[in-house]
């Protein structure tokens, strides 16, 4: 800890860090503060009741990423969701568009501007198009005013409320510390943690046993799935690199040997999000759907019933959830690691892997190692996002073929056991894709400022000769 504290004393102990430290608390400060400002028009009796029914659709999925702000309707609401849409569509593109592809790799930073500046514009219009649902979606429940005033004056304003959060994570980047997208959400997920303390501290003070079992049970599964977490994120395979001689002249170039690291999880949380996005959105869909009560047998009100009963805890939806966590980890990882391209730059530039010949072979290697990899990380991602919402939800066994109600009645009957059909009852949402990005984002900015700390010869956090590799999410 004596460690710790001096390295919290040395960043503000040099003037640029000091200064780029208060930068992005102070922009930070003005993203909250905008959470606290509503689109005009907004009946918020209405809009909680409304919010009581969409919680577990796609809605509440958005909301974890945009702090709160979609629940309340802020100017922020739709956070930082319509750059990361538009960021990831443009990631794609350069897989498949040749011209994209050749402005990111062969016009150098110039081509990276232009893409970024292509990233905002589309920014807008996935803003303007989103904006356009959520304001007739607000009419439709009777949470906004009638009338096209209405629904112009919400597009206006959460679009603009959207280039503006935008243009604070790139001040962020540009001159805070860093990664100011990821830290935009960071401070949204962190801004919910109090209310889940008051709901365990609520839950102890009430004098029953078990309940204080429960939540010191809870704490260490949760510092355990931290550790953890840590762990897999630091996790690197070194691929052995060595470069072949050349004479250029009268120099001679090359000879050195080198590694290249392979992250265990390279997808970072980005499968959880677009698991987690496909599941709520038949979900967000049956919100739109009209079905007549009075017709059970009507396909719409079959089709609702199963949708309303096929939520997490249930043994079939978390089958789905890790199926396509899987598969999301393996379709990203084929599209942002290509094994033939990295086997040829290597060739290029006279580099090979020690005992394996280069090109079509190498590929081939790098292809059997990735595969390794990918599954490792898939299999971790499942976990960490079927952990949590199991503690807090439970999973419902008497669901589960078979031996279903035998196993419900033996959790149910055991003591200390009742939690597992029901969950721990708690409300706040700590889940898997929270813990992802909460410890990925403080392990990357922690050794942002262990860089700059080094670089300034002050010794950071772990001491001299130690490094933290973070990641972006």
């Amino acid at each position: 800890m004596d460690k710790f504290f001096a390295a919290v004393r040395n960043m503000f102990s040099v003037p640029d860090l000091r200064r780029r430290i208060y930068f992005t608390l102070g922009l930070l400060a003005v993203y909250r503060f905008g959470a606290h400002i509503t689109v005009p028009g907004i009946n918020k009796d209405q809009l909680e009741r409304v919010w009581g029914e969409v919680g577990n659709t796609l809605l509440g999925v958005l909301d974890l990423f945009s702090g709160g702000n979609l629940r309340t309707i802020s100017i922020f609401a739709l956070g930082v969701m319509p750059y990361i849409t538009a960021s990831i569509i443009f990631q794609l593109m350069t897989v498949v568009s040749p011209q994209l592809k050749k402005m990111q790799q062969e016009e150098g930073e110039a081509g990276r501007q232009k893409i970024n500046q292509y990233t905002r514009y589309l920014t807008v219009v996935l803003a303007l198009l989103q904006t356009s649902f959520v304001a007739r979606w607000l009419q439709g429940n009777g949470v906004g005013e009638p009338g096209m005033a209405f629904i112009l004056v919400t597009m206006l304003t959460l679009t603009t409320g959207t280039v503006f959060v935008m243009w604070l994570g790139e001040q962020i980047t540009e001159r805070g510390i860093g990664n100011g997208i990821s830290l935009l959400i960071f401070a949204g997920i962190v801004i919910g943690l109090p209310s889940g303390v008051v709901q365990v501290v609520a839950r102890v003070r009430g004098g029953d046993t078990m309940a204080t079992i429960g939540v010191l049970a809870l704490l260490a599964a949760i510092i355990a799935l931290i550790a953890f977490i840590v762990f897999m994120e630091s996790g690197r395979r070194k691929i052995p690199i060595s470069y072949a001689k050349r004479a250029v002249g009268k120099q001679t170039f090359g000879g050195q040997q080198t590694t290249m690291p392979l992250k265990v999880n390279m997808s970072g949380v980005i499968p959880v999000i677009f698991a987690s996005s496909m599941l709520a959105m038949p979900q967000t869909i049956m919100q739109f759907v009209q079905f007549d009560p009075n017709a059970p047998d009507s396909w719409r009100s079959r089709l609702n019933l199963f949708f309303q009963g096929f939520h997490g805890g249930d043994p079939y939806y978390e089958l789905v959830f890790v199926s396509l966590i899987v598969f999301f980890t393996f379709f990203y990882i084929t599209i942002v690691f290509n094994v033939d391209e990295v086997a040829d730059n290597l060739r290029k530039h006279g580099g090979f892997i020690p005992g394996i010949r280069p090109g079509k072979a190498t590929a081939e290697h790098l292809n059997g190692i990735m595969t390794r990899l990918t599954t490792v990380g898939a299999i971790y991602l499942a976990l960490v996002a079927l952990l949590p919402q199991i503690i807090l939800s439970g999973f419902n066994v008497g669901r589960l073929p078979f031996i279903g109600a035998s196993l419900d009645n033996f959790f149910t009957t055991t003591p200390g056991l009742g939690w597992i059909p029901t969950g721990m009852g708690y409300q706040f949402y700590f889940g898997g894709t929270s813990l992802l990005i909460l410890v990925g984002v403080a392990m990357d900015t922690v050794a942002q400022v262990e860089a700059q700390l080094v670089m300034r010869n002050y010794e950071g956090f772990f001491g001299p000769g130690s490094r933290l590799r973070g990641r972006r999410t």
